[in-house]
């Protein structure tokens, strides 16, 4: 997933410690708008409602919420997050004896750091891209053929990106040459932060939902971003000028996201693997592409969506160097976290 995560443009964050209760037997962590009983039509056909949910704004807010003592059966976290929360001893194994679809899972999203060995702590759900989104009225598309326009001078405060730490440094890390930033070396990781310090003072701001991101590409304030893909179909369906580049030359990112089961839940153990079979089944592939995330599930997705269909929700395929979020160790996530508070306040 993410902190600072894309949700906030499907409901209010200032709502995202409320409730919705329905099924008192399954409380899921989450992050707003993941409560479509569309997304888990298979749970609801079979309990007659929808699991409780309760929400966060961003993943340290629900790591903090668990770990003082709140007690949900399973919440939803991104990869870059999953060593972290292993470590902690909040979660639990799944067992992927109980999850039909976990052979169908495409294996460029579990890694081998999400799904290795006996122990399986994260099920990846749900996945996206990011990558440039520009406005083709005014930027040239030989100007986003390469991740330096970031340092452009002529789009100086016409720029923007994400206030999330996974996707600053995954296009800093592609646009420094590395494209798996969990073999990322001490060098790469300075060559990664000192880019984003290059780019810093050429940027109008950091965007924090794609509600926000939207409007300053539609205003004409920002000019090119780093963006996740649902900014695109968004814009296309109002009529807004965007493009979206996923192979500038240097790459663009996949992040993903999935659920954990968390270890003091005191809801039925059960109906956690029945929600997990209900969203990873094929009747969730469409309204989860609608929302702008594609499945997880590979066999269920290719044998329901066509390949335009996810072009044009920018989850096509491409040609060019892919850095997936897979998952880091905590002191390098850390790290990353650190420096990036720093370059974003000029140090």
């Amino acid at each position: 997933m993410k902190t600072n995560f894309f949700l906030c443009a499907t409901a209010v964050c200032a709502l995202t410690t409320a409730s919705l209760a329905q099924d008192a037997d399954l409380l899921i962590l989450d992050y707003p708008g993941f409560e479509n009983p569309d997304f888990h039509l298979g749970y609801v056909e079979q309990h007659g409602d929808s699991p409780t949910f309760s929400f966060f704004g961003d993943e340290d807010e629900a790591f903090q919420k668990v770990r003082s003592g709140f007690q949900a059966d399973v919440a939803h976290i991104c990869a870059g997050s999953v060593s972290k929360w292993t470590q902690s001893g909040i979660i639990e194994p799944w067992d992927i004896n109980k999850i039909p679809a976990y052979g169908d899972l495409d294996s460029n999203l579990t890694g081998t750091d999400v799904a290795s060995g006996e122990a399986v702590y994260f099920i990846p759900t749900d996945f996206g891209s990011t990558a440039i989104a520009y406005n083709p009225e005014e930027v040239p598309a030989d100007d986003v053929a390469s991740l330096e326009v970031f340092k452009n001078p002529a789009y100086a405060g016409r720029l923007t990106l994400p206030d999330n730490v996974d996707d600053a440094y995954a296009l800093a890390y592609l646009a420094t040459g590395v494209d798996n930033w969990q073999n990322a070396t001490d060098a790469q990781f300075e060559a990664a932060s000192n880019w984003l310090r290059e780019v810093h003072p050429n940027l109008r701001t950091y965007w924090t939902d794609p509600a926000e991101l939207a409007q300053l590409l539609s205003s004409g304030e920002v000019l090119i971003s780093w963006a996740w893909n649902e900014t695109y179909p968004t814009m296309v369906e109002e009529g807004r000028p965007v493009a979206f580049q996923r192979e500038a030359t240097e790459g663009s990112s996949l992040w993903l996201c999935g659920y954990v089961n968390l270890a003091d839940g005191q809801g039925t153990e059960e109906k956690a693997y029945d929600y997990m079979n209900a969203i990873l089944a094929d009747t969730s592939v469409i309204p989860l592409l609608e929302a702008g995330f594609g499945s997880s599930n590979k066999v269920a997705l290719t044998s329901t969506v066509t390949e335009e269909d996810l072009e044009a929700s920018g989850l096509g395929t491409i040609d060019v160097p892919v850095l997936a979020q897979l998952p880091i160790s905590n002191d390098a996530r850390e790290r990353q976290a650190e420096t990036f508070e720093l370059i974003k306040a000029g140090f």
